[in-house]
């Protein structure tokens, strides 16, 4: 019977994860909103598991005609969080590397985006801005594999405001009725774009 109990209770825990997007979400009916969203957006750029979008719809579905002003805020917080990752790939990895291997990505993972740079540089940064693909090992890694800061971040403002200001815009257009679009349909729709568009300069590379 005790183990009946114990096993009930195990299955009705929170999931952490799950706990953490109830809190982020909870800060779209407070006066502190846009700046949750900066700090948000900041910390997710190295380490924070959930991406700022969460908080970015709740506040845009809010006040639509606010949807640009967030995504701004967003846009702002998520560079500034990509340069402080930078900065501690770049000076102090020997210090922090602990934190994040494997707390947050695997070696593997890292070496990966590593290899990844010697070849793409631009386009790595960007596919990771604008897809779902884990933005923060990006960011620190151009730090330890010492990528041309103006690069990183140019690329990083292309890629990461082309995501938000898109939810923005869908927002603003359309209102509440696009949230299940884009929840449903968003990363697909930003990763099919971003083949389609990295395919295109690698084509005009190789073909002419």
């Amino acid at each position: 019977m005790e183990n009946g109990s114990t096993g009930t209770a195990a299955v009705k825990k929170p999931n952490v994860i799950k706990r953490v997007y109830d809190w982020v979400l909870g800060w779209a009916d407070s006066p502190w909103g846009p700046v949750a969203l900066f700090i948000l957006a900041l910390a997710e750029a190295s380490f924070f598991p959930i991406p700022p979008d969460v908080l970015l719809i709740a506040l845009c579905l809010g006040c639509p005609k606010k949807s640009f002003r967030y995504s701004a805020i967003c846009l702002a917080g998520t560079l500034t969080g990509a340069a402080i990752a930078y900065a501690l790939g770049l000076w102090a990895w020997d210090m922090v590397d602990h934190w994040f291997i494997p707390g947050i990505f695997t070696q593997e993972a890292f070496d990966k985006v590593g290899a990844m740079y010697d070849e793409l540089n631009f386009w790595a940064v960007f596919t990771a801005g604008f897809t779902p693909i884990p933005y923060k090992i990006f960011t620190i890694a151009a730090g330890v594999f010492q990528i041309n800061f103006g690069m990183f971040m140019f690329a990083s403002l292309v890629g990461r405001a082309m995501r938000f200001f898109l939810v923005g815009w869908l927002i603003w257009k359309f209102g509440a009725p696009i949230k299940g679009f884009i929840d449903k349909y968003f990363n697909w729709l930003v990763i099919a774009f971003t083949v389609l568009l990295i395919g295109s300069f690698v084509l005009i590379k190789y073909a002419f």
